[in-house]
Protein backbone atom coordinates (compact mmCIF):
# COMPACT_ATOMS: atom_id res chain seq x y z
CA UNK A 1 0.00 0.00 0.00
CA UNK A 2 1.78 3.23 -1.17
CA UNK A 3 2.22 5.86 1.84
CA UNK A 4 0.25 8.60 -0.15
CA UNK A 5 -2.04 8.37 -3.34
CA UNK A 6 -3.01 11.72 -5.76
CA UNK A 7 -5.74 11.29 -7.87
CA UNK A 8 -8.70 13.81 -9.80
CA UNK A 9 -11.44 13.78 -8.08
CA UNK A 10 -13.83 15.56 -9.62
CA UNK A 11 -13.87 17.54 -13.14
CA UNK A 12 -12.27 20.35 -11.03
CA UNK A 13 -10.82 18.61 -7.83
CA UNK A 14 -7.71 16.70 -6.80
CA UNK A 15 -7.79 13.99 -3.70
CA UNK A 16 -4.65 13.50 -1.85
CA UNK A 17 -5.26 9.94 0.43
CA UNK A 18 -3.34 8.76 3.28
CA UNK A 19 -2.99 6.49 6.21
CA UNK A 20 -1.43 6.60 9.86
CA UNK A 21 -1.29 3.71 12.54
CA UNK A 22 -1.79 3.70 16.17
CA UNK A 23 1.36 5.82 17.47
CA UNK A 24 2.37 7.68 13.96
CA UNK A 25 3.63 10.87 13.71
CA UNK A 26 3.16 12.49 10.07
CA UNK A 27 3.94 15.44 8.54
CA UNK A 28 2.79 15.93 5.43
CA UNK A 29 4.00 18.78 2.80
CA UNK A 30 2.03 20.00 -0.36
CA UNK A 31 3.65 22.26 -2.41
CA UNK A 32 1.76 23.71 -5.27
CA UNK A 33 3.70 25.83 -7.74
CA UNK A 34 0.76 27.52 -10.13
CA UNK A 35 2.66 29.52 -13.05
CA UNK A 36 2.60 33.29 -12.93
CA UNK A 37 0.57 33.63 -16.25
CA UNK A 38 -2.55 31.99 -14.21
CA UNK A 39 -2.38 35.13 -12.09
CA UNK A 40 -2.87 33.32 -8.68
CA UNK A 41 -0.96 35.02 -5.58
CA UNK A 42 -2.02 36.74 -2.37
CA UNK A 43 -3.65 39.54 -3.86
CA UNK A 44 -6.03 36.96 -6.24
CA UNK A 45 -6.51 33.95 -3.46
CA UNK A 46 -7.15 35.05 0.49
CA UNK A 47 -5.53 31.82 1.96
CA UNK A 48 -8.05 31.68 5.12
CA UNK A 49 -10.90 32.16 2.64
CA UNK A 50 -9.62 29.06 0.20
CA UNK A 51 -9.15 27.04 3.35
CA UNK A 52 -12.70 27.05 4.31
CA UNK A 53 -14.09 27.23 0.66
CA UNK A 54 -12.06 24.98 -1.66
CA UNK A 55 -10.29 22.92 0.89
CA UNK A 56 -12.39 19.72 2.58
CA UNK A 57 -11.63 16.43 4.01
CA UNK A 58 -12.70 13.56 5.65
CA UNK A 59 -10.74 11.65 8.64
CA UNK A 60 -12.24 7.89 9.58
CA UNK A 61 -11.13 4.73 10.21
CA UNK A 62 -9.65 2.57 7.72
CA UNK A 63 -9.42 -0.71 6.78
CA UNK A 64 -7.74 -2.47 3.74
CA UNK A 65 -10.56 -3.22 1.96
CA UNK A 66 -11.23 -0.24 -0.29
CA UNK A 67 -12.66 -2.09 -3.36
CA UNK A 68 -15.82 -4.38 -3.58
CA UNK A 69 -13.73 -7.66 -3.53
CA UNK A 70 -12.10 -7.22 -0.38
CA UNK A 71 -14.96 -5.70 1.55
CA UNK A 72 -14.65 -7.77 4.67
CA UNK A 73 -17.92 -7.74 6.54
CA UNK A 74 -17.71 -7.09 10.16
CA UNK A 75 -21.17 -7.26 10.44
CA UNK A 76 -21.54 -9.42 13.27
CA UNK A 77 -24.98 -11.09 14.88
CA UNK A 78 -26.82 -9.02 17.58
CA UNK A 79 -26.89 -12.19 19.92
CA UNK A 80 -22.79 -11.33 20.59
CA UNK A 81 -23.18 -7.66 21.01
CA UNK A 82 -25.23 -4.80 22.62
CA UNK A 83 -27.70 -2.47 20.60
CA UNK A 84 -24.71 -0.06 20.61
CA UNK A 85 -22.00 -2.13 19.28
CA UNK A 86 -24.58 -3.78 16.78
CA UNK A 87 -25.07 -0.27 15.35
CA UNK A 88 -21.41 0.22 15.33
CA UNK A 89 -20.62 -2.28 13.35
CA UNK A 90 -23.66 -1.93 10.87
CA UNK A 91 -22.46 1.24 10.26
CA UNK A 92 -18.94 0.21 9.70
CA UNK A 93 -19.51 -2.15 6.86
CA UNK A 94 -22.36 0.34 5.29
CA UNK A 95 -19.85 2.67 5.17
CA UNK A 96 -17.26 0.88 3.96
CA UNK A 97 -19.49 -1.13 0.99
CA UNK A 98 -20.39 2.77 0.18
CA UNK A 99 -17.15 4.14 0.19
CA UNK A 100 -15.85 1.12 -2.34
CA UNK A 101 -18.70 0.82 -4.76
CA UNK A 102 -17.72 4.88 -5.23
CA UNK A 103 -14.51 4.03 -5.51
CA UNK A 104 -14.85 1.32 -7.69
CA UNK A 105 -17.25 3.39 -9.83
CA UNK A 106 -14.89 6.01 -10.34
CA UNK A 107 -12.43 3.88 -11.97
CA UNK A 108 -14.83 2.75 -14.00
CA UNK A 109 -15.56 5.78 -15.88
CA UNK A 110 -12.21 6.13 -17.24
CA UNK A 111 -12.78 3.41 -19.23
CA UNK A 112 -13.27 4.32 -22.88
CA UNK A 113 -12.81 1.07 -24.30
CA UNK A 114 -16.84 -0.78 -24.28
CA UNK A 115 -15.34 -4.05 -24.07
CA UNK A 116 -13.61 -3.42 -21.10
CA UNK A 117 -16.03 -1.36 -19.89
CA UNK A 118 -19.03 -3.80 -19.64
CA UNK A 119 -16.83 -6.32 -18.76
CA UNK A 120 -15.65 -4.30 -15.37
CA UNK A 121 -19.14 -3.37 -15.29
CA UNK A 122 -20.82 -6.79 -15.53
CA UNK A 123 -18.19 -8.07 -12.45
CA UNK A 124 -19.25 -4.81 -10.41
CA UNK A 125 -23.09 -5.63 -10.70
CA UNK A 126 -22.24 -9.27 -9.64
CA UNK A 127 -20.50 -8.09 -6.66
CA UNK A 128 -22.92 -5.67 -5.44
CA UNK A 129 -25.61 -8.06 -5.86
CA UNK A 130 -23.93 -10.05 -3.77
CA UNK A 131 -22.69 -8.00 -1.08
CA UNK A 132 -26.26 -6.80 -0.87
CA UNK A 133 -27.54 -10.05 -0.37
CA UNK A 134 -25.13 -11.13 2.01
CA UNK A 135 -26.11 -7.93 4.04
CA UNK A 136 -29.59 -8.29 4.24
CA UNK A 137 -29.27 -11.95 5.34
CA UNK A 138 -28.56 -10.18 8.97
CA UNK A 139 -31.50 -8.44 9.16
CA UNK A 140 -32.67 -8.26 12.58
CA UNK A 141 -35.68 -9.13 13.95
CA UNK A 142 -35.94 -6.38 17.09
CA UNK A 143 -37.59 -3.50 16.84
CA UNK A 144 -35.02 -1.88 18.25
CA UNK A 145 -32.42 -3.03 16.27
CA UNK A 146 -34.45 -3.28 12.69
CA UNK A 147 -34.84 0.81 12.42
CA UNK A 148 -30.90 0.77 12.36
CA UNK A 149 -30.48 -2.29 9.63
CA UNK A 150 -33.67 -0.71 7.55
CA UNK A 151 -31.70 2.85 7.29
CA UNK A 152 -28.76 1.19 6.09
CA UNK A 153 -30.20 -1.04 3.60
CA UNK A 154 -32.66 1.70 2.36
CA UNK A 155 -29.24 4.22 1.72
CA UNK A 156 -27.56 1.30 0.37
CA UNK A 157 -29.79 0.45 -2.09
CA UNK A 158 -30.90 3.55 -3.26
CA UNK A 159 -26.54 4.60 -3.50
CA UNK A 160 -25.81 1.42 -5.40
CA UNK A 161 -28.96 2.39 -7.94
CA UNK A 162 -27.69 5.84 -8.29
CA UNK A 163 -23.64 4.57 -8.98
CA UNK A 164 -25.05 1.90 -11.90
CA UNK A 165 -27.50 4.34 -13.33
CA UNK A 166 -24.96 7.09 -13.39
CA UNK A 167 -22.55 4.56 -15.27
CA UNK A 168 -24.68 3.70 -17.82
CA UNK A 169 -25.47 7.39 -18.40
CA UNK A 170 -21.91 8.06 -19.10
CA UNK A 171 -21.08 4.57 -20.60
CA UNK A 172 -18.96 4.03 -24.63
CA UNK A 173 -22.27 3.38 -27.04
CA UNK A 174 -21.97 -0.20 -28.47
CA UNK A 175 -25.01 -1.65 -29.72
CA UNK A 176 -22.92 -5.35 -29.37
CA UNK A 177 -23.05 -4.66 -25.49
CA UNK A 178 -27.43 -4.19 -25.14
CA UNK A 179 -27.56 -6.88 -23.19
CA UNK A 180 -25.30 -6.19 -20.87
CA UNK A 181 -27.00 -2.76 -20.11
CA UNK A 182 -30.64 -3.86 -20.11
CA UNK A 183 -29.10 -6.53 -17.35
CA UNK A 184 -28.18 -3.60 -15.48
CA UNK A 185 -31.51 -2.04 -16.03
CA UNK A 186 -33.01 -4.64 -14.40
CA UNK A 187 -31.16 -4.62 -11.38
CA UNK A 188 -31.89 -0.88 -10.79
CA UNK A 189 -35.27 -1.78 -10.94
CA UNK A 190 -35.49 -4.64 -8.99
CA UNK A 191 -33.95 -2.61 -5.86
CA UNK A 192 -36.46 0.08 -6.34
CA UNK A 193 -39.24 -1.76 -6.28
CA UNK A 194 -37.56 -3.65 -2.98
CA UNK A 195 -37.85 -0.07 -1.42
CA UNK A 196 -40.87 0.73 -2.59
CA UNK A 197 -42.54 -3.30 -0.81
CA UNK A 198 -40.49 -2.42 2.25
CA UNK A 199 -41.67 1.23 2.37
CA UNK A 200 -38.51 2.95 2.75
CA UNK A 201 -39.90 6.11 1.15
CA UNK A 202 -42.92 7.95 0.77
CA UNK A 203 -44.41 8.56 -2.48
CA UNK A 204 -44.03 11.98 -1.87
CA UNK A 205 -40.36 11.78 -1.29
CA UNK A 206 -40.08 9.64 -3.94
CA UNK A 207 -41.59 11.80 -6.49
CA UNK A 208 -39.48 14.77 -5.74
CA UNK A 209 -35.86 14.35 -6.33
CA UNK A 210 -35.04 17.04 -3.63
CA UNK A 211 -36.80 15.55 -0.91
CA UNK A 212 -34.98 12.20 -1.97
CA UNK A 213 -31.58 12.98 -2.36
CA UNK A 214 -32.02 14.98 0.92
CA UNK A 215 -32.93 11.87 2.75
CA UNK A 216 -30.46 10.27 1.58
CA UNK A 217 -27.72 12.52 2.59
CA UNK A 218 -29.17 12.55 5.74
CA UNK A 219 -29.46 8.41 6.15
CA UNK A 220 -25.42 8.63 5.22
CA UNK A 221 -24.52 11.03 8.04
CA UNK A 222 -26.16 8.41 10.01
CA UNK A 223 -23.90 5.97 8.92
CA UNK A 224 -21.17 7.52 9.32
CA UNK A 225 -21.28 7.96 12.78
CA UNK A 226 -18.90 5.96 14.11
CA UNK A 227 -16.97 5.77 11.25
CA UNK A 228 -15.99 9.03 10.45
CA UNK A 229 -13.99 11.13 13.49
CA UNK A 230 -15.21 14.28 14.10
CA UNK A 231 -13.28 17.10 13.45
CA UNK A 232 -12.79 20.51 16.24
CA UNK A 233 -10.91 23.11 14.51
CA UNK A 234 -9.73 26.18 15.68
CA UNK A 235 -7.36 28.54 14.61
CA UNK A 236 -3.94 29.32 15.81
CA UNK A 237 -2.21 33.19 16.87
CA UNK A 238 -5.67 34.71 17.33
CA UNK A 239 -3.74 36.67 20.79
CA UNK A 240 -0.61 37.26 18.42
CA UNK A 241 -2.83 38.79 15.47
CA UNK A 242 -4.75 41.30 17.80
CA UNK A 243 -1.10 42.41 19.45
CA UNK A 244 0.16 42.73 15.58
CA UNK A 245 -2.91 45.10 15.10
CA UNK A 246 -2.08 47.18 18.12
CA UNK A 247 1.73 47.47 16.91
CA UNK A 248 0.63 48.19 13.91
CA UNK A 249 -1.54 51.20 14.89
CA UNK A 250 1.18 52.36 17.28
CA UNK A 251 3.71 52.28 14.60
CA UNK A 252 1.51 54.74 12.36
CA UNK A 253 -0.10 56.61 14.88
CA UNK A 254 4.00 57.51 16.01
CA UNK A 255 4.31 58.69 12.59
CA UNK A 256 0.45 60.31 12.51
CA UNK A 257 1.45 62.54 15.78
CA UNK A 258 5.24 63.65 14.54
CA UNK A 259 3.49 64.72 11.14
CA UNK A 260 0.69 66.99 13.39
CA UNK A 261 3.11 68.53 15.59
CA UNK A 262 5.90 69.50 12.54
CA UNK A 263 2.55 70.90 11.07
CA UNK A 264 1.48 72.71 14.18
CA UNK A 265 4.89 74.17 14.29
CA UNK A 266 4.71 75.04 10.41
CA UNK A 267 1.22 76.84 10.33
CA UNK A 268 0.78 79.21 13.55
CA UNK A 269 -2.79 79.12 14.55
CA UNK A 270 -5.91 77.24 13.49
CA UNK A 271 -5.97 78.39 9.65
CA UNK A 272 -7.55 76.09 6.96
CA UNK A 273 -4.13 75.11 5.48
CA UNK A 274 -3.24 73.55 8.76
CA UNK A 275 -6.50 71.75 8.71
CA UNK A 276 -5.84 70.37 5.50
CA UNK A 277 -3.10 69.39 6.37
CA UNK A 278 -4.38 67.26 9.12
CA UNK A 279 -6.80 66.00 7.02
CA UNK A 280 -4.24 64.83 4.54
CA UNK A 281 -2.45 63.12 7.35
CA UNK A 282 -4.90 61.58 8.81
CA UNK A 283 -6.21 60.28 5.00
CA UNK A 284 -2.81 58.84 4.46
CA UNK A 285 -3.21 57.10 7.90
CA UNK A 286 -6.52 55.06 6.87
CA UNK A 287 -4.34 54.25 3.68
CA UNK A 288 -1.53 53.11 5.28
CA UNK A 289 -2.83 51.50 8.34
CA UNK A 290 -4.10 48.48 6.68
CA UNK A 291 -0.95 47.29 4.33
CA UNK A 292 1.23 47.84 7.79
CA UNK A 293 -0.88 45.55 9.55
CA UNK A 294 -0.87 42.79 6.77
CA UNK A 295 2.86 42.91 5.96
CA UNK A 296 3.89 42.76 10.05
CA UNK A 297 1.12 40.14 10.20
CA UNK A 298 2.67 38.17 7.17
CA UNK A 299 6.30 38.36 8.77
CA UNK A 300 5.09 37.56 11.85
CA UNK A 301 2.71 34.06 11.14
CA UNK A 302 5.37 33.46 8.48
CA UNK A 303 6.53 29.43 8.93
CA UNK A 304 3.85 28.92 12.01
CA UNK A 305 1.14 26.55 11.78
CA UNK A 306 -2.39 28.88 10.91
CA UNK A 307 -5.07 25.74 12.86
CA UNK A 308 -4.98 23.25 15.09
CA UNK A 309 -7.54 19.60 14.46
CA UNK A 310 -8.31 17.60 17.30
CA UNK A 311 -9.88 14.12 15.90
CA UNK A 312 -12.01 12.27 18.23
CA UNK A 313 -13.95 9.13 18.16
CA UNK A 314 -17.43 10.04 17.76
CA UNK A 315 -18.81 7.08 20.27
CA UNK A 316 -16.19 7.20 22.81
CA UNK A 317 -15.91 10.44 22.86
CA UNK A 318 -12.09 9.41 23.11
CA UNK A 319 -9.16 12.01 21.35
CA UNK A 320 -7.67 9.86 18.21
CA UNK A 321 -5.45 11.61 17.02
CA UNK A 322 -4.18 15.73 17.13
CA UNK A 323 -3.17 17.84 14.03
CA UNK A 324 -1.66 20.96 13.31
CA UNK A 325 -2.46 22.86 9.49
CA UNK A 326 0.01 25.84 7.75
CA UNK A 327 -1.38 27.18 4.01
CA UNK A 328 0.78 30.03 3.18
CA UNK A 329 2.04 31.75 -0.10
CA UNK A 330 5.41 31.20 0.21
CA UNK A 331 8.36 33.15 -1.38
CA UNK A 332 10.64 30.90 -3.47
CA UNK A 333 13.85 31.31 -0.73
CA UNK A 334 11.93 29.65 1.96
CA UNK A 335 11.43 26.43 -0.18
CA UNK A 336 13.24 23.61 1.59
CA UNK A 337 16.81 22.41 -0.20
CA UNK A 338 15.94 19.36 -1.42
CA UNK A 339 13.00 20.46 -2.80
CA UNK A 340 14.58 23.03 -4.86
CA UNK A 341 16.69 20.20 -6.28
CA UNK A 342 14.00 18.49 -7.37
CA UNK A 343 12.50 21.42 -9.30
CA UNK A 344 15.87 21.60 -11.52
CA UNK A 345 15.31 18.47 -12.65
CA UNK A 346 12.14 20.02 -14.86
CA UNK A 347 12.76 20.23 -18.74
CA UNK A 348 14.18 23.87 -19.60
CA UNK A 349 10.86 24.66 -21.07
CA UNK A 350 9.00 24.24 -17.73
CA UNK A 351 11.39 25.92 -16.20
CA UNK A 352 9.19 28.96 -15.62
CA UNK A 353 8.61 31.66 -12.55
CA UNK A 354 5.62 29.72 -10.24
CA UNK A 355 3.85 31.42 -7.33
CA UNK A 356 4.02 28.68 -4.23
CA UNK A 357 1.12 27.85 -2.05
CA UNK A 358 2.34 25.73 0.43
CA UNK A 359 -0.08 23.07 2.84
CA UNK A 360 1.18 21.18 5.47
CA UNK A 361 -0.09 19.12 8.07
CA UNK A 362 1.24 17.36 10.68
CA UNK A 363 -0.40 14.67 12.60
CA UNK A 364 -0.23 12.79 15.89
CA UNK A 365 -2.12 9.87 16.52
CA UNK A 366 -2.69 8.49 20.09
CA UNK A 367 -1.45 5.06 21.17
CA UNK A 368 -4.96 3.94 22.58
CA UNK A 369 -8.48 4.64 22.36
CA UNK A 370 -9.44 3.28 18.83
CA UNK A 371 -12.38 1.07 17.84
CA UNK A 372 -11.92 -2.74 18.61
CA UNK A 373 -10.39 -3.97 15.04
CA UNK A 374 -8.81 -0.78 13.84
CA UNK A 375 -5.40 0.39 13.91
CA UNK A 376 -5.17 2.77 11.07
CA UNK A 377 -7.24 5.95 10.45
CA UNK A 378 -7.32 7.40 6.75
CA UNK A 379 -7.50 11.39 5.96
CA UNK A 380 -8.67 12.04 2.53
CA UNK A 381 -7.91 15.57 1.66
CA UNK A 382 -9.76 17.86 -1.87
CA UNK A 383 -8.07 20.76 -3.66
CA UNK A 384 -11.41 22.08 -5.30
CA UNK A 385 -9.21 24.11 -8.57
CA UNK A 386 -12.56 25.54 -9.23
CA UNK A 387 -11.19 29.80 -7.09
CA UNK A 388 -8.14 29.18 -9.43
CA UNK A 389 -9.68 28.76 -12.79
CA UNK A 390 -11.72 31.52 -13.00
CA UNK A 391 -8.34 33.49 -13.59
CA UNK A 392 -6.99 31.33 -16.72
CA UNK A 393 -7.90 32.26 -19.94
CA UNK A 394 -9.75 30.66 -22.67
CA UNK A 395 -8.53 29.30 -25.95
CA UNK A 396 -8.50 31.94 -28.73
CA UNK A 397 -6.17 30.70 -30.81
CA UNK A 398 -6.87 28.68 -34.30
CA UNK A 399 -4.44 25.59 -36.12
CA UNK A 400 -4.73 26.30 -39.35
CA UNK A 401 -4.07 22.66 -41.71
CA UNK A 402 -4.20 21.98 -45.54
CA UNK A 403 -5.53 18.96 -47.32
CA UNK A 404 -5.71 18.76 -51.19
CA UNK A 405 -5.93 22.63 -51.76
CA UNK A 406 -8.76 23.30 -48.92
CA UNK A 407 -7.69 25.24 -46.19
CA UNK A 408 -9.20 24.37 -42.32
CA UNK A 409 -8.75 25.42 -39.05
CA UNK A 410 -9.24 24.00 -35.44
CA UNK A 411 -9.62 25.69 -32.12
CA UNK A 412 -7.00 25.28 -29.89
CA UNK A 413 -7.95 25.26 -26.23
CA UNK A 414 -5.20 26.87 -23.62
CA UNK A 415 -3.91 24.44 -21.20
CA UNK A 416 -1.62 25.76 -17.74
CA UNK A 417 0.45 22.79 -15.89
CA UNK A 418 0.69 23.42 -12.24
CA UNK A 419 3.63 21.04 -10.29
CA UNK A 420 3.22 19.70 -7.01
CA UNK A 421 5.63 18.43 -5.20
CA UNK A 422 4.71 16.49 -1.80
CA UNK A 423 6.58 15.76 1.25
CA UNK A 424 6.05 12.72 3.93
CA UNK A 425 7.51 12.10 6.88
CA UNK A 426 6.59 8.98 9.36
CA UNK A 427 7.69 8.87 12.99
CA UNK A 428 11.70 9.95 12.70
CA UNK A 429 12.17 7.76 9.33
CA UNK A 430 13.74 9.85 6.19
CA UNK A 431 12.02 12.11 4.44
CA UNK A 432 9.97 10.85 1.17
CA UNK A 433 9.52 12.98 -1.76
CA UNK A 434 6.90 13.04 -4.74
CA UNK A 435 6.58 15.20 -8.10
CA UNK A 436 3.22 15.13 -10.15
CA UNK A 437 2.17 17.35 -12.96
CA UNK A 438 -1.51 18.84 -13.02
CA UNK A 439 -2.60 19.63 -16.92
CA UNK A 440 -6.04 21.63 -16.59
CA UNK A 441 -7.74 24.55 -18.64
CA UNK A 442 -10.31 26.82 -16.98
CA UNK A 443 -12.92 23.83 -17.43
CA UNK A 444 -11.63 21.01 -16.13
CA UNK A 445 -8.20 18.81 -15.21
CA UNK A 446 -6.72 16.95 -17.94
CA UNK A 447 -4.05 15.27 -17.12
CA UNK A 448 -2.45 14.38 -13.45
CA UNK A 449 0.85 12.35 -14.31
CA UNK A 450 4.02 11.78 -12.35
CA UNK A 451 7.13 12.18 -12.62
CA UNK A 452 10.37 10.99 -11.86
CA UNK A 453 12.90 12.19 -9.08
CA UNK A 454 16.85 12.38 -8.93
CA UNK A 455 18.04 9.28 -8.05
CA UNK A 456 19.14 10.90 -4.48
CA UNK A 457 15.61 11.34 -3.20
CA UNK A 458 13.47 8.35 -1.58
CA UNK A 459 10.12 8.40 -2.95
CA UNK A 460 6.56 8.61 -1.35
CA UNK A 461 5.96 4.84 -2.38
CA UNK A 462 9.18 2.79 -1.97
CA UNK A 463 8.29 2.55 1.65
CA UNK A 464 5.75 0.05 2.86
CA UNK A 465 3.40 0.74 6.03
Amino acid sequence: MSKISVKQDDSLSIKIIHQMQVGDTRHLGLYFFFPKEMGISTQSINEEEYYHSGITGRRSYHSPGIHLPLVQSRFISQKKRTIEEFRLYLNLFAYQFAVAIETDCKELRQIEVASEFYGALNELSDQVFQLLKRFRRNEPSDPKWKSYFENADNYLSWFCEQQLLKLLAYSPRDSEFTESSDAIVQFCRKEKEYRELRRYNSPQTIKDPNRIANKMLLLRRLIQRGVVLKEETKPLGVGLKKMTTGVATALVMLVVSSLIIKAQGVFSGLTTTLVLSLAVIYGFREIFKEDIRNALWRAIRRGRPRWSRMLSDTTSKSLIAKQLVWLDFIRKSDLPVPITEILKQRNHQNKVDSDILHYGVYTKVNHKDFLAGYSTIQEQINFSLTPFARYLERGKAKIYTESEGKISNASVERRYQINLIAVSRKNKQEMCYARYKITMNRSSIIEISESELPSQFTHINENKE
